[in-house]
């Protein structure tokens, strides 16, 4: 069982970058591949990134690529989402997920995650 919380999340203007923090109970984080998905109002859950057990390899969605940086600590049992030049679009729920085979490259739908923190959310303002 492995817990995730989410923070970092918040009202931020156009153009600004919030970094996304999730830590992870237990001593196995590194076990994890680790995932970033979004949801925005109406709209189904979409994935954003995702880091191997090592954080050697990234994966990132497209309208990602170029925008967000997703990283871990091991030692820290934290996955981070770096964001820049959020735009209003990118206002959503933001939730990190667990992976607990090591698949990859990573799943990129949620039914291949197997844990899921609750979310923060990120309001970006024109």
């Amino acid at each position: 069982q492995v817990l995730l919380v989410e923070s970092g999340g918040g009202l931020v203007q156009a153009g600004g970058s919030p970094r996304l923090s999730c830590v992870a109970s237990g001593r196995t984080f590194s076990r994890y591949v680790m995932g970033w998905f979004r949801q925005a109002p109406g709209k189904e859950r979409e994935f954003v990134a995702a880091i191997s057990r090592s954080g050697g390899s990234p994966y990132y969605a497209d309208f990602a690529k170029g925008r967000f940086t997703i990283s871990r600590d091991n030692a820290k049992n934290t996955v981070y989402l770096q964001m820049n030049s959020l735009k209003p679009e990118d206002t959503a729920v933001y939730y990190c997920a667990a992976e607990s085979t090591g698949a990859l490259p990573p799943p990129r739908r949620p039914p291949g995650y197997d844990y899921w923190g609750q979310g923060t959310q990120v309001t970006v303002s024109s």
